[in-house]
């Protein structure tokens, strides 16, 4: 899980001034007046590019040749590379201004694509050419940066708990009843007692950057502003880190050095741990490091920090954007609406890109029990469902490594909270102004 996020660490600076330049150069939405409407009569070639592997590829090939059969005059080439790689071409491809026709998309780029004038603006094609009955309103704004739609998700997830039945079996403890952050340590230390030593309760929550984002959307407030200015100062960082110290001293949650020594399996697909706070789609991956001696899953709610709060929030798996310079925008998107909405993308993919966003494709798609029970915990917390926050700033996921690596050195025990709080505002203060 974190390869992806090293890749993006490693080239989000560097990125950003060869995406400044093709931003100057680049091309204005289409927007036009009137209403875009498609001629079904026009031939057209779109190129399409996704990152993933020969499965996922295959899985495409599938849903253009069902979208070419009802479109028989769009040609549509399609190409894939791996996630690292995808990314590196398409930062050559801005930065020359030959992006591709459509373009499957990630939330942590969408800012910085979108900002540099890149993609185009889907405003005039909702409601006509992309079809937004099928997605719920939540899901539409999920793409929206400065108040302009630039993506279109094709998949959601939500931040949720996967525990281990079968390890609390072996203890004797129930699975997490709910409750606040505190009930969860105390059910934690409880399945660490009753364990002996054999495996733990949970992980360190406070190493993760999505906890503290979750206290503060029940506070009212996000990690950054749609404008990027934070919201949080030391003081609250220092009493989140804080509230993990007690955890980490006395030995509740599993050891940093036996997570190291696990990597790149995490405690919980290591099976030493009882608990793991993650996004619900990490459920099949969990599934296969355990093996075949583990056939089912739990799947609850986080822990509360204020009754009654929007703190949680639907995630896009990935997006689908358009190129700004596309010469044939109204083909484009009818090709998203074919991607993202109809019965055939549905069927076909599955939950290869994530559970469906639309109502239409999640309709048509088979879903194993995994996958509907993934369904089932994100209608369970609809109440919980609050408005996403702003897409992510330029340069979030190099502040979300620094944060991990932070708390690996909290539970080493080799920096001190206050120096880990300063040490993370001096990396912000220099991705936000770069």
């Amino acid at each position: 899980m974190f390869s992806k996020k090293r890749a993006f660490a490693a080239v989000a600076i560097a990125a950003g001034a060869a995406l400044a330049l093709a931003g100057c150069a680049g091309g204005e939405a289409a927007s036009g007046g009137g209403t875009p409407t498609f001629n079904p009569d026009e031939k057209v070639t779109l190129n399409l590019s996704f990152w993933g592997n020969d499965v996922r590829a295959d899985l495409y090939n599938q849903v253009i040749a069902e979208f070419e059969k009802q479109y028989p005059n769009i040609t549509v080439n399609s190409s894939f590379l791996a996630f690292p790689e995808y990314w590196e071409k398409r930062q050559t491809e801005a930065a020359g201004g030959g992006l591709p026709d459509v373009m499957q998309f990630d939330y942590s780029y969408l800012r910085q694509y979108s900002e540099n004038g890149l993609l185009l603006d889907l405003g005039p094609y909702l409601g006509n050419i992309i079809d937004t009955k099928p997605l719920a309103e939540n899901i539409l704004s999920i793409g929206v940066v400065d108040d302009v739609t630039t993506g279109i998700p094709t998949s959601t997830n939500a931040w949720g708990m996967y525990t281990n039945p079968k390890l609390l079996e072996q203890a004797g403890v129930d699975d997490f009843a709910g409750g606040s952050w505190d009930d969860y340590s105390d059910w934690m230390k409880e399945v660490t007692d009753a364990a002996g030593g054999a495996f733990y309760g949970g992980t360190d929550y406070t190493g993760r950057i999505q906890n503290f984002e979750l206290q503060l959307r029940a506070e009212g407030k996000d990690l950054f502003t749609e404008d990027g200015e934070p919201g949080f100062d030391k003081a609250r960082l220092k009493k989140f880190w804080e509230s993990g110290a007690a955890n980490r001293e006395d030995g509740v949650v599993v050891p940093q050095q036996t997570l190291e020594e696990l990597a790149p399996k995490s405690g919980f697909d290591a099976a030493k741990t009882t608990s793991e706070l993650t996004w619900d789609n990490f459920g099949s991956g969990y599934l296969g490091n355990l093996g075949a001696d583990y056939t089912e899953l739990g799947l609850v709610a986080p822990p509360v920090t204020k009754e009654g709060a929007k703190d949680l929030y639907l995630k896009p798996s990935m997006l689908h954007s358009i190129s700004a310079k596309t010469k044939h925008p109204e083909a484009a998107a009818t090709l998203v609406n074919f991607l993202v909405n109809s019965p055939e993308s549905g069927k076909i993919f599955g939950t290869n890109r994530g559970l469906p966003a639309s109502e239409t494709a999640l309709a048509a798609a088979e879903l194993d029990p995994l996958s509907q029970q993934i369904a089932d915990y994100e209608a369970s917390i609809k109440d919980r469902l609050g408005d996403a926050p702003p897409v992510p700033i330029v340069g979030y996921g190099t502040l979300e490594e620094k944060f991990r690596q932070l708390g690996t050195e909290l539970g080493f025990g080799t920096t001190s909270v206050d120096d880990a709080v300063d040490q993370f505002f001096s990396e912000m203060d220099v991705v936000l102004n770069q």
